[in-house]
């Protein structure tokens, strides 16, 4: 079984390249090898402290926002506002002691109905890095409601691309909300609505998207009426592109990834998945967020201390309930290609501090959100089409069965 994933799943049915884009709703997840452990006892929360804290909801207009280490210093903090048609940064400044941020502006309100991100790295007195990465929610009127979207406005995604709405209020009148947003393709492209649960709608075609493809995506929710009294509030347009096709083959049992570049094989990459007892899953998974650095705790996702790396390079997330890609440099370079010895991750050599140079650096210079990567070969179950975004293990005769409007 893949631990990490499927304590999550029980529950449910962002690029830190600081020069670059941030991908949304980073949660501080992961799997890693089973044989070596790094960092202290002491929890995230405890390395890097953010306020509001991970996950919460509700935060009011005139919350502070802040980020403090107790001891080193920080070296990178960036907040934004995430579903918004142009991302918001919040401007903010680093004390002069490395030890605190805050934003600029003392008197800075946040936006109501919003989702914000921040991202942090601090350094210690020996130079190691520590990253985390966490995720709040304003407060949303009573009467309304949102949906959070992604990809984000003006990006260029991978042929696997789905459109994913999540919604902070259970919806009643599905069929009233699926037709309020259009999405439409040049080339013309058929494009259909499954909801999972009450909360959850996602948009895909019947096949990957055709590379070059520019889909528009139309969300007009405003005064629409998804539960009884409740009605949305959101009118605005998001556009992407749809960039080169790659597609990734995780043969498990083989321990080796085939990337494809428009069909054809432009490498076979080394890897090692997950252990016996923590298997990865089977099935197709969808790119959703990259990261240049991460911290993986175990203690996030159910697991009882057994590591804790605050450094985890190149870590490309596949699932909401924390598979990633990932590079890593805690193992023999004799494991990639020969042994399965994560917590149901999947792993790529790396150096510690992560290099281009490497497997794992090749492979996410070469990323895009969208892409999709698929495992086979595992003894794990198909992972689930609502665990990110997993909708391309459905066929697409079930996957128009679950829209609203047919």
């Amino acid at each position: 079984m893949n631990h990490v994933a499927k304590r999550a799943r029980a529950g449910s049915s962002a690029v830190l390249t600081w020069a670059g884009l941030f991908t949304v709703l980073a949660v501080l997840t992961g799997c890693t090898g089973g044989t070596s452990f790094f960092g202290d006892d002491r929890s995230p929360d405890d390395v890097i402290r953010i306020f509001p804290k991970d996950g919460a909801v509700n935060v009011g207009a005139r919350s502070r926002i802040e980020v403090t280490v107790p001891d080193g210093r920080l070296e990178r903090v960036k907040v934004t506002r995430m579903e918004e048609a142009e991302r918001e940064e919040v401007r903010g400044l680093i004390a002069k002691d490395g030890r605190s941020w805050a934003p600029r502006d003392g008197g800075y309100r946040l936006g109501l109905a919003g989702k914000y991100s921040v991202e942090a790295v601090a350094v210690d007195g020996d130079g190691h890095r520590s990253a985390r990465n966490t995720t709040f929610t304003t407060l949303v009127p009573e009467d309304r409601f949102i949906g959070y979207v992604k990809p984000e406005n003006r990006s260029t995604v991978g042929t696997g691309m789905i459109v994913s709405f999540d919604f902070n209020r259970p919806v009643e009148h599905r069929a009233a909300v699926e037709k309020a947003i259009r999405i439409t393709a040049e080339p013309e492209t058929e494009v259909v609505g499954h909801w999972f649960g009450k909360d959850r709608l996602d948009f895909r075609p019947a096949t990957y998207w055709t590379p070059g493809t520019e889909v528009t995506v139309d969300v007009g929710l405003r005064d629409v009426e998804g539960a009884p009294g409740v009605y949305g509030s959101q009118k605005k347009k998001v556009t992407f592109r749809v960039g080169r096709s790659q597609t990734s083959v995780v043969d498990a049992r083989n321990h080796t990834m085939e990337v494809r570049s428009d069909g054809e094989l432009v490498s076979t990459v080394p890897i090692t998945a997950g252990a016996r007892k923590t298997t990865t899953y089977n099935g197709k998974m969808v790119v959703s967020e990259l990261h240049e650095v991460t911290r993986m705790d175990s203690r996030t996702v159910g697991f009882g201390g057994e590591y804790d790396i605050k450094d985890v390079p190149h870590a490309i997330r596949l699932t909401k309930s924390g598979t990633f890609l990932h590079g890593n440099y805690w193992e023999s370079p004799d494991i990639f290609g020969n042994d399965n010895t994560s917590h149901g991750c999947i792993g790529l050599r790396d150096v510690k501090g992560g290099s281009s140079d490497t497997p794992a650096g090749w492979f996410f210079e070469r990323t895009l959100v969208g892409d999709v990567v698929e495992v086979i070969n595992s003894a794990d179950t198909t992972v689930a089409p609502d665990n990110g975004l997993g909708g391309w293990n459905l066929g697409w005769d079930r996957w128009k069965a679950g829209s609203a409007l047919r």
